[in-house]
């Protein structure tokens, strides 16, 4: 039988490309798997990260195989971004892509006694055939999900193919009999006439509810459960499956997998419909990385982070930009979350045919390793990619993707993220199945009442498009704070207002198939450096660590759980100036209660969203907030001058330099038609091109500091991933967020510069 064996305990690591070790190197550091070498480095805000080839290695004996001809496999869980395995120094396999499962057939270059030497070349260094390329996130390094033997008979499930399992189960409600058709399918290597394939369909109480039987060469097979439980949101019911290869009276190998009966459909004028019934999709994304441990996680912190999206009451996750790990996968199959899984084909195309192998390989893997995953519904084939550019060739590729996901896997849906600037009439569309934007309206450009009457726009324009909106947030950390919150003052005060109105936003539009704010988590991202929080993005509507929920985190629970709750805003705004200050509550009950110092302030009844002025006494108030047999309650403390650091010097340093950038145009007419003399500069030029100039890079410089507040060179910070933007782009972006007359000062400003030679 099979035998899976462990081998995450005592590792020798190096933290340089120390090269092929001959026997195991006691003097490199020891280590466990899960392992990344950017657990700190990764997002603590000195704005590097290592990237490069470093090494992993490890003894291990030969397992004892019981019958002639058996089979050993080495099991990396992931590594990130690309790796070589090594036993006994003879390479066993190459692998291109950080965020999948792969296997390779070691049995012959294992000894028969005594120890092997197991050594991994890892790296996450920059390859142009291996995506992502470019991406606002950091590309972690090292044996971050684990590694494993496997010990199988000769003859034995398939191991060998994208990393499956070697068991595919499509599983289908039949209409109004109440039953189900499960459609099982087995790989089997190296077996005779002698050998058979039994399926085992069992319920959640472990009984068996149908079962078949087929020779091992033939083993494709459909069978019927009866009365058969559906999966759904709210009763995430799993059938175990299970096959096993059987010799007469023995059984050789055996795999198992979950599965869920459901049936899911997407309708451009009523959304998402789950098991018939209409049912939008509202939730969030998420990375797989946290403070000081990267994305070296446990199967705990897996299923902590699903228990936390569970109580915001979300019922949907979008897993960016990369295939998750099997442990979140599993959290989400069992805790009811609908599913887009994607692949990391995002912002920028690279033109080697070689990483549209890579990006076909990724999405091979993503689809055979996971298929089983009743939480799945949606295949994602890239984000953001117009970020660099179109060409025939990129939809030609998406177009390859879109009839390569459907060969695999007819029964899910395609979609795409697009970014915001990608036009609503453009060949993109019309490619996946269905397909969503990444907007941030009130963020990095426009107002966040943008929003709404785009989404309407664009849903007229192309009634046949079911629409969903993939990204959408703002920066909130907890320092800051204040009275008048504003877009790019990065307070908690803003960023709940914010999603306040988004949350009203999509709750009037259910024909919006999905949404996912952007993000569940704060996250590494070594590049960036906004907000006075360098090293990470702080979108989250929870911290890093998390340890602290923000205010925004429970905008989303009020819209969306069923169960009661109350949160009383503000607690970390806890010294206030003025006569009186303003207290919000987020409740889903219909009446709320506010008491100063225990005398009731006033009473309201809302929906959701519930606002209150009160005048606070001198010194410390206790402010409670009450609905029904609900309670929260804060202390702030009335002072004459709110505390400096409630502010972000940069929120007044941006508006003097809006100001500073006017008076620097010179009193042009900025009205006038902008002008594009031949051998000048000009904002049609791509960001890159104008990197060519010193004195125009200067001038990008500012205005993207002001604009997007983003820090912008060559070789730092957001440079690959926005190199291929021109001005024009950028200043579409940013929209009315900026001056009237911005982006024509900056046409005018680069055309007095000659083009470099």
């Amino acid at each position: 039988m099979r035998n899976k064996i462990n081998l995450n305990q005592g590792w020798r690591f190096s933290r340089q490309d120390a090269g092929l070790p001959d026997t195991l190197p006691l003097d490199w550091e020891q280590v466990d798997l899960p392992h990344t070498w950017n657990a700190v480095d990764g997002h603590d805000g000195n704005g590097k990260y290592s990237r490069g080839t470093f090494w992993y290695a490890k003894e291990f004996t030969t397992p004892k195989q019981p019958l002639a001809g058996g089979r050993v496999y080495v099991e990396i869980l992931a590594a990130g971004q690309q790796a070589t395995v090594y036993v006994n120094g003879k390479e066993a396999v190459s692998h291109k892509g950080g965020y999948s499962i792969f296997r390779a057939d070691i049995t012959g270059l294992c000894h028969e006694e005594g120890k092997n030497l197991l050594a991994v070349a890892c790296s996450n260094g920059h390859l142009d055939s291996v995506y992502p390329q470019s991406a606002d996130f950091t590309f972690y390094g090292g044996l971050y999900r684990g590694v494993n033997l496997i010990s199988v008979p000769d003859a034995h499930f398939d191991l060998d193919y994208y990393g499956g399992p070697g068991l595919m189960v499509t599983s289908k409600p039949c209409g109004e009999s109440g039953g189900a058709t499960f459609e099982l399918e087995t790989w089997v290597k190296n077996a005779d006439e002698n050998f058979t394939v039994m399926y085992s369909i069992l319920d959640a109480d472990g009984k068996e509810a149908a079962s078949a039987v087929r020779p091992a060469g033939q083993a494709k097979v459909t069978v019927f459960v009866p009365d058969a439980v559906k999966w759904d949101i709210g009763n995430p019911y799993l059938y175990t499956v299970k096959a096993v290869l059987q010799r007469r009276n023995e059984a050789y190998d055996e795999v198992t997998v979950q599965a869920g009966v459901r049936s899911f459909s997407c309708s451009p004028d009523q959304g998402f419909f789950l098991n018939g019934v209409q049912t939008p999709l509202r939730g969030v994304s998420r990375h797989q990385d946290r403070l000081y441990k990267g994305n070296a996680l446990t199967r705990e912190d897996h299923y902590e982070d699903a228990r936390i999206i569970k109580e915001l009451g979300a019922n949907t996750i979008r897993l960016a930009h990369y295939q998750h790990a099997q442990d979140f996968y599993d959290a989400c199959d069992e805790m009811g979350f609908v599913v887009w899984a994607e692949i990391p084909f995002i912002s920028v195309m690279n033109k080697d045919p070689q990483a549209h192998e890579n990006c076909i390989s990724q999405m091979k893997e993503l689809i055979i390793q996971n298929y089983n995953h009743p939480s799945i519904c949606f295949w994602g084939i890239s984000n953001e990619i117009l970020i660099g550019g179109i060409s025939e060739k990129l939809v030609e590729n998406h177009k390859e993707l879109q009839a390569l996901c459907k060969e695999l896997d007819p029964t899910r849906l395609t979609t795409i993220a697009h970014v915001s600037m990608t036009p609503v009439e453009s060949p993109m569309h019309g490619i996946t199945d269905v397909e969503s934007y990444n907007h941030y309206f009130g963020w990095y450009g426009g107002r966040m009442e943008d929003n709404g009457p785009w989404l309407d726009n664009f849903h007229q324009a192309h009634p046949d498009i079911c629409l969903g909106l993939s990204e959408y947030g703002c920066e909130g950390i907890l320092t800051y704070h204040g009275p008048n919150p504003a877009c790019k003052d990065y307070s908690e005060e803003y960023q709940a207002l914010y999603h306040e109105h988004m949350a009203q936003v999509l709750a009037q539009r259910p024909w919006i198939w999905s949404s996912h704010v952007w993000n569940m988590f704060d996250f590494g991202c070594a590049a960036r450096d906004e907000g006075g929080v360098a090293g990470r993005n702080n979108k989250g509507l929870v911290t890093m660590d998390r340890k602290t929920k923000k205010d925004s985190f429970y905008v989303y629970q009020a819209y969306w759980s069923k169960e009661p709750m109350l949160h009383l805003c503000g607690r970390r705004y806890a010294q206030r100036a003025g006569d009186t200050t303003q207290f919000r509550v987020y409740s889903n009950q219909p009446h709320v209660a506010l008491f100063v110092n225990g005398e009731l302030a006033a009473e309201k009844d809302a929906d959701k969203v519930f606002v209150f002025e009160a005048a606070l006494q001198d010194g410390f108030n206790i402010i409670t907030a009450v609905a029904g047999n609900l309670k929260d309650s804060i202390t702030v403390e009335k002072v004459e001058k709110e505390p400096e650091v409630y502010v972000l010097p940069e929120v007044n340093e941006r508006a003097e330099g809006v100001a500073n950038w006017f008076k620097l145009a010179g009193g042009l007419d900025l009205k006038a038609p902008m002008e594009f003399p031949e051998g000048k500069y000009n904002i049609k030029n791509t960001i890159e091109e104008l990197s060519a100039s010193k004195e125009a890079m200067q001038i990008v410089t500012q205005a993207f500091k002001i604009a997007l507040n983003m820090n912008v060179a060559p070789g730092e910070g957001m440079w690959d991933m926005m190199k291929g933007m021109n001005l024009q782009a950028m200043c579409d972006l940013a929209g009315s967020m900026m001056p009237e007359g911005f982006a024509e000062s900056l046409n005018a400003k680069l055309i007095k510069i000659d083009i470099a030679e």
